[in-house]
């Protein structure tokens, strides 16, 4: 069978994780590139050897050659290219957020069973060999039910201070939204996904509007129209009586050079820590604690470029997408929650 032939929209910055997965992968090749910026364009097409390119993603969504749209465009754009991609006849890998309110990510998946194609979260932690290996061990009943977890995506003046990140109107949130869709959704996977019912959380601005507010990865001060928080936090609780605390940030003074992302599962049988994979048990008949950890063999592919390979083999072969729109869902109805909850200072109920 011919490769499927993929588009990509929006060629800068993270769509360059994912070419070296389109190329990898045996069952599909770019052969198309929209973006608004005719320079980032040319320099994209030249790089990866790509002469149809365009202004306007329409004209992809229009060519019937084309198989799968791959969307790496500012979160607040994802919804209504996705759902003119899928109405168009096209599966849709996007990068995550699927989508900035749970609302919008409901009209995807109707749109996505309308058309009877595939659509998947880009969301690559779970493509690491780590996530994999740990996955399995979790599966097999390391850790039994699992009734609370803490995880954290946490850096220390290391965000990117662009339009696109720190503008409401384009990014619809801040670190809640930006990283804190990658740690929890890693979190909820590691968990089983169970359903979320209530949220309290905060999200906050507390360091990045102090006069000369920099970030590592990027000279000057951040721009005065940033109107994100820089912090948020929240506390879960999910149907079948399991807790989850979450935080993340883009500037705590926490004690890391960029960027310090765990996760912790507290099991009846037993703990873990990812991205340590390790596992902790105790033997109550002889009082002995336990600490292993696998040993995991190197990634391949890193997990921006393996996410695309396994999207292309889903597609081939008819198989579900490998991160499905309803566990975006549960995410991003969380980590809207914990909007709701700081607006609103308690409580709420999360909205699926």
């Amino acid at each position: 069978m011919a490769p499927l032939k993929v588009a990509v929209v929006g060629v800068g910055g993270i769509a360059h994780t994912h070419m070296p997965g389109w190329q990898a992968s045996p069952d599909a090749e770019v052969v198309a590139g929209a973006d608004i910026s005719a320079k980032a364009l040319e320099a994209w097409g030249q790089k990866y050897g790509v002469s149809h390119t365009t202004t306007d993603y329409k004209e992809l969504l229009a060519n019937p050659d084309i198989d799968i749209i791959d969307i790496c465009t500012p979160n607040m754009h994802h919804a209504p290219i996705a759902i003119a991609a899928l109405e168009a006849g096209k599966h849709v890998i996007c990068e995550k957020p699927l989508a900035p309110t749970p609302g919008e990510i409901r009209k995807m998946i109707a749109a996505r069973d309308k058309s009877g194609k595939k659509l998947m979260t880009a969301q690559h932690f779970r493509f690491a060999g780590v996530s994999q290996a740990m996955k399995k061990e979790i599966e097999a009943g390391a850790l039994g039910e699992v009734y609370h977890a803490r995880s954290w995506m946490l850096r220390r003046n290391a965000f990117i201070p662009t339009a696109g990140f720190i503008k409401k109107e384009l990014s619809g949130g801040g670190p809640c939204i930006d990283i804190g869709v990658h740690v929890l959704d890693l979190t909820l996977w590691l968990m089983g996904h169970p359903k979320p019912v209530s949220v309290t959380g905060v999200a906050r601005n507390e360091l990045m509007k102090k006069p000369g507010s920099f970030s590592v990865w990027h000279p000057g001060t951040v721009p005065a129209e940033m109107d994100v928080e820089d912090f948020a936090s929240g506390f879960v609780r999910f149907e079948n009586g399991a807790t989850l605390v979450i935080e993340v940030s883009w500037a705590l003074h926490h004690d890391t050079m960029g960027e310090d992302m765990q996760v912790w599962l507290y099991g009846q049988d037993g703990g873990a820590n990812w991205p340590k994979a390790e596992f902790l048990s105790t033997n109550y008949d002889t009082r002995q604690l336990y600490n292993r950890q696998l040993k995991v063999t190197r990634d391949q592919l890193e997990p921006h470029a393996q996410e695309c390979v396994e999207f292309a083999k889903a597609v081939a072969n008819d198989l579900p997408s490998p991160v499905p729109a309803e566990q975006s869902l549960y995410v991003m109805s969380i980590l809207d929650g914990i909007y709701r909850s700081q607006r609103e200072g308690r409580e709420v109920k999360v909205d699926l």
